[in-house]
């Protein structure tokens, strides 16, 4: 009686990594639309500001949003103050480079690879630079209530936390998914990482730092990069990659 040939079981961890993703086209390519991405949201940005430190300003607009900055000084307490200080630091100058850092290292132990550590950086730097652009070339100064924290030297429009959690911890949460899809702990984990952007802007808010509409445009910033990045190297057909690679041996 000859015996069957036992199928070999690819090892657990080559199995649960992802195909490396392709990015849209060749390097040029991919250079032309980060570069040409990050000046066409510079621009939109820039336009937001206008409208809102030019035409906005002395209208309804500006007293809504002013209203707001005030209600929250009205309503500090000992509470909220540390907590609002942590969400606040959740995405400082700092805590923003050591993430990524760690986010980095942890990627490519992970993966084998530096390519999804890239994304990371691309999301982050990016964000940054456009970010100071903005601030370089509309001025705003900062709502007049008594602020918890020092102002740094840059506009308070558009908010660089809220768009810096919006990239930074939007782009670890879609490299989660993309990492560990199926894994319903991971989801969870995903959906935290997206509501850190909201307690950073409620807590900039919250602590005199910033009008409501820096908080919005600076989270619509940093989303719209975090869009150009990933749709430019983490494109759907990678994604259709790596379905199949699981439904294969699943």
């Amino acid at each position: 009686m000859s015996e069957q040939p036992q199928a070999t079981t690819p090892p657990a961890r080559a199995r649960a990594v992802p195909a490396l993703p392709r990015p849209v086209g060749d390097r040029k390519t991919v250079a032309v639309r980060l570069v040409g991405g990050a000046v066409a949201l510079w621009a939109l940005l820039f336009l937001i500001g206008l409208l809102v430190t030019h035409v906005l300003a002395p209208g309804q607009g500006q007293s809504v949003d002013l209203d707001v900055d005030v209600w929250f000084a009205a309503h500090r307490t000992g509470f909220w103050d540390p907590l609002t200080a942590f969400g606040s630091g959740l995405a400082d100058t700092t805590t923003a480079i050591a993430v990524t850092i760690v986010v980095v290292l942890l990627l490519r132990w992970r993966l084998g690879r530096w390519y999804e550590s890239w994304i990371v950086v691309a999301a982050i730097a990016g964000e940054l630079l456009v970010f100071l652009a903005v601030t370089a070339t509309v001025n705003r100064p900062r709502p007049p209530v008594a602020r918890m924290d020092a102002a740094p030297p840059t506009s308070s429009f558009p908010s660089g936390h809220t768009a810096a959690a919006v990239a930074l911890y939007g782009a670890i949460a879609i490299l989660v998914l993309w990492v560990y899809r199926r894994r319903p702990a991971t989801r969870a984990a995903a959906v935290v990482l997206f509501c850190i952007p909201v307690v950073v802007g409620l807590s900039r808010l919250y602590r005199g730092m910033h009008y409501p509409s820096d908080v919005l445009v600076g989270a619509l910033g940093g989303g719209l990069w975090l869009l150009v990045v990933i749709t430019t190297l983490l494109p759907r057909q990678g994604t259709e990659e790596h379905d199949d690679e699981h439904s294969a041996v699943g």
